[in-house]
């Protein structure tokens, strides 16, 4: 896959944790890049939006467990099909 890197205002998965008894399951939740702290170390602030409100998360690691942010399946596959596609012929 080629590397996309986090920029300010692109929209991305927040992973949240679900409850300790499992009542809620961790969940998707769509989130907002406020500010890159570490793009290559994959560390970002973020807003996230839920169905009832939004909240400020800061110094966000990238991954897929609960309080983290990922890219979205698109996002991966637009990335993963830019690195395999031929370069177009100059005119």
């Amino acid at each position: 896959m080629g590397t996309i890197i986090p920029t300010v205002g692109r929209v991305v998965y927040y992973k949240s944790y679900g409850t300790p008894n499992g009542e809620y399951k961790p969940e998707d939740r769509a989130a907002i890049i406020t500010a890159v702290k570490d793009a290559e170390a994959g560390i970002i602030d973020i807003c996230v939006l839920n169905p009832t409100g939004f909240f400020f998360n800061q110094n966000v690691k990238n991954g897929q467990e609960g309080g983290q942010w990922d890219w979205m399946p698109y996002q991966k596959a637009s990335a993963s099909n830019s690195q395999s596609a031929e370069p177009r012929p100059k005119n």
